[in-house]
Formats: structure tokens, C-alpha cells, sequence
């Protein structure tokens, strides 16, 4: 191994290093409670040494939420044979079973990703997690598929049963993840189960009264205001 090779392993690990020791302090102390200098004494550098790789706090997390959303997403998932073989109402199950899955899995990543109300809003990186609204488009592709397969009536809005499905598994994995659930729970069977339930709703034709969107809550916030503005113009 050559000098460069060697120099670019131990940067390599030195950033792993860092993103670790940060993902276990975020969770563990909470994100506004953590500084640069905590994250340094975790791994015994320097202050100064975790700037030379990273900006700020907020670059640490936002790499570390990229990696949990694309461990999250892996779209070669979805290209498995065995996937593809599925019938739509169950490829819909499988990929709401993943979200619980990468709960029960990688707790941390799942914690700051979708528990501390602290972290920043991926928004501000918005082309860096463009492939998180690519995922959700592709959720709500798949509910489009069981509508023309009449196995969901047509009167459902996609983006209304991706929402409704994701706060059902959301809600599990909250309370698995706080320790929440009864001694002879089983969180596993309770996520199927909401699945199941969640899942025979929209095929019943249910009236939602919710409104779904492929966007965060925060670019619908965005959304809304620029739409009310135009509307005050157009009044004017």
C-alpha cells in the first residue's frame, strides 16, 4: 500500500470515527446538547481536527442522516426478483415492513432521523436528499399500481394512504424504540398487525380526512405560504 492509499484509510477512518462517536452522542445526550468539542473528547482529537472534516454539528448530522436514509431506501431492494414477484398489495407490505425493519435495526440512525425534533431539516441540504423524494414518489407509485389493479378503489389519493401507512409503522417503532409497549408485546407482530389493518382500510374505500404530499411537512409549509401569498396578490 502506497503512501496516498495509507493517508486516504486513516482519513477515511478518522470520519468514520467521528460520525460514530456523534450519531451515539446525538441519541444518547440529545442533538442540542452536543458540541463539537464533546464529539473530539469522545475519540480524543482535537476540536480543530474535527473541523478539518467537517464544517459544523450540522454537517455531521446531515451526513449521518444521508447515510441512514439511504440504508433506509437501498433501491436494489426493490429490484430483487423475489420483489418483483409479489403481488401489489404485498410489495406495499414489504416496503412498509422495511421501515420498521430499519427501526428495529438501526435504532440510532431511525432516532435522529425521525424522533428528535432538534436535528435540522433535511430541506436546507435539498438537493442532497433528493433520493428521499424520489423513495416517496415510489411509494406512492405502488399504491397507484394496486388502485389500477382495483385491489384499492380509485377514489384513495396515493399520497394520503403513503402518509396514513407511514404514521402507523412510525407509531410502533416510537413506542419499541422508548420502551413503551406491554411486557407480552410483541412489537413485531404489533407492526404487522397496523400494517394489515392500515392496509384493509384503504381497500375498504375508508373517506380519509387527511391530506397527503410527497414533501416534507416543512417544504408543505413553504408550499402553503407561497400559494396564500400568490392568492393575496391575485386578490390585489
Amino acid at each position: 500500500m502506497g503512501i496516498r492509499e495509507r493517508q486516504e484509510r486513516d482519513r477515511e477512518a478518522v470520519r468514520r470515527a467521528i460520525l460514530d462517536a456523534a450519531r451515539e452522542l446525538f441519541v444518547s445526550e440529545g442533538y442540542t446538547n452536543v458540541s463539537i468539542r464533546k464529539i473530539a473528547e469522545r475519540i480524543e482529537y482535537s476540536p480543530a481536527a474535527i473541523y478539518s472534516y467537517f464544517p459544523s454539528k450540522d454537517d455531521i448530522f446531515f451526513e449521518l442522516a444521508e447515510e441512514g436514509f439511504r440504508i433506509l431506501s437501498d433501491p436494489a431492494r426493490a429490484e430483487r426478483a423475489d420483489f418483483a414477484a409479489l403481488a401489489p398489495l404485498d410489495r406495499i407490505r414489504a416496503m412498509f415492513w422495511r421501515l420498521y425493519e430499519f427501526s428495529r435495526d438501526h435504532p440510532q440512525y431511525f432516532a435522529l432521523m425521525f424522533v428528535d425534533r432538534d436535528v435540522p431539516r433535511i430541506t436546507r441540504e435539498y438537493e442532497r436528499f433528493a433520493f428521499v423524494r424520489d423513495m416517496k414518489a415510489r411509494l406512492a407509485a405502488q399504491i397507484q399500481e394496486c388502485i389500477a389493479t382495483n385491489d384499492i378503489p380509485a377514489t384513495m389519493n396515493p399520497a394520503v394512504a403513503v402518509r396514513v401507512l407511514t404514521m402507523g409503522i412510525l407509531g410502533v417503532a416510537v413506542m419499541r424504540l422508548s420502551d413503551r409497549l406491554g411486557p407480552t408485546e410483541n412489537a413485531d407482530d404489533l407492526a404487522r398487525d397496523v400494517l394489515d389493518v392500515v392496509i384493509a382500510g384503504l381497500q375498504s374505500g375508508i373517506a380519509l380526512r387527511s391530506k397527503g404530499v410527497l414533501v416534507c411537512p416543512h417544504d408543505e409549509q413553504q408550499l402553503t405560504s407561497d400559494t396564500s401569498a400568490s392568492d393575496v396578490r391575485s386578490v390585489r
